[in-house]
């Protein structure tokens, strides 16, 4: 430490002030980026304190004006920075790292050469916090040649973090048709297995926009592959208010959902269809689990009634087969997207282990 450190001193929780207006081009990574944390708050070098008395009092409260904030101990202050602009930068036109309520307002991006703008953590705070409202995403302007390194790349316009709690909005997007560029992408730096989380993250969008002769793949899912996508208004799966998407798996063709690999690398559920992240772990004897994958098969009362039970059984490419996770939240385990209301059959290895004890977590 140098001699004025002060540990009563916390920047990276501290408030923020303007950011409005700034411009970026030609870095040789980012254009804009938060590293490694901001998350602004009340008292900067407390912890962030969640009361799930208060949580657990909202969740039985239908009416959400009457909800309470269970950060109230330690509440968040916003970080909003706005209208920045950002191009032909190495990797992001904007990127954030590990945030609390941080806010991306009315970004423009352009020619980035792995994504406009990127989100990596976001789970320190609850929903509606973290977010990017108002952008323009342009994948590829008139301002790049025939020799520039972007014409090989494959960006996206938006990268969503590894982690729960973010919401985009009021985003156009532009100019992604070629290679196997894409509006949306999941998830930040999840490059490789043991870099990313347990997957199967939800994050939520709204008021989107699309030139659609210019931007034919809206989604590309990358490691884990279990993103869960939920669009509050129809504008990113075209499925109407209150619709999901995720990558497809086999135990995901059930009413409601359609299979669009082209457009969106996976399933579109309309609000029949409600996705959501079952974590399971914590399985006894661990050691008989590690490494196995989990099978999962469709198991509807209507839908046997379909099936010659015991062959439909046997068939394995009737299963989806999810492989275990050592990393994280929870370690050692899976986290799989499932379209809710059904009924399913799983199993872990190729016959089936016993187990002692199991924890299964739902978000």
């Amino acid at each position: 430490m140098c001699p004025s450190a002060n540990t009563a001193v916390c920047p990276e929780n501290n408030k923020v002030g303007n950011f409005i207006g700034n411009h970026a081009h030609s870095c040789g990574r980012y254009g804009f980026r938060i590293f490694h944390n901001m998350v602004p708050r009340k008292f900067p070098c407390k912890g962030v304190s969640y009361d799930w008395n208060i949580a657990s009092a909202n969740a039985k409260e239908k009416d959400k004006t009457k909800h309470k904030d269970p950060y109230k101990n330690n509440p968040a202050i916003t970080a909003e920075f706005r209208d920045v602009t950002s191009w032909k930068n190495g990797r992001n036109g904007a990127i954030a790292e590990r945030v609390g309520d941080v806010r991306f307002k009315n970004f423009k991006v352009a020619d980035n050469i792995l994504a406009g703008i990127e989100f990596s953590l976001t789970g320190e705070y609850g929903d509606d916090m973290a977010q990017i409202d108002g952008a323009l995403i342009i994948g590829k302007s008139t301002n790049v040649t025939p020799e520039d390194r972007l014409n090989r790349a494959s960006p996206r316009g938006i990268i969503t973090p590894r982690t729960e709690n973010f919401r985009v909005k009021n985003v156009k997007f532009y100019n992604l048709n070629w290679n196997n560029a894409s509006g949306i992408g999941s998830c930040s730096h999840c490059f490789h297995n043991a870099a990313t989380d347990s997957g199967a993250r939800t994050v939520t969008f709204e008021k989107l926009w699309w030139d659609d002769e210019t931007v034919p793949r809206r989604i590309r899912y990358q490691l884990p592959w279990r993103a869960i996508y939920h669009d509050l208004d129809g504008t990113l799966t075209g499925k109407g208010p209150d619709s999901w998407a995720t990558f497809y798996y086999k135990h995901h063709e059930q009413p409601g959902c359609d299979i669009e690999i082209e457009k969106f690398n996976g399933v579109v559920c309309d609000k029949t269809g409600r996705i959501r992240r079952l974590a399971f772990h914590g399985l006894a004897p661990s050691w008989r689990f590690r490494n196995q994958g989990l099978r999962i098969l469709r198991f509807d009362d209507a839908f046997m009634a379909t099936q010659n039970k015991e062959e439909y059984i046997k068939e394995r490419k009737n299963y989806s087969s999810m492989p275990f996770k050592e990393k994280s939240s929870p370690s050692n385990g899976w986290a799989i997207p499932f379209v809710i209301g059904h009924k399913y059959k799983i199993h872990w290895g190729n016959v089936g282990l016993d187990f002692d004890k199991l924890t299964i977590d739902m978000s």
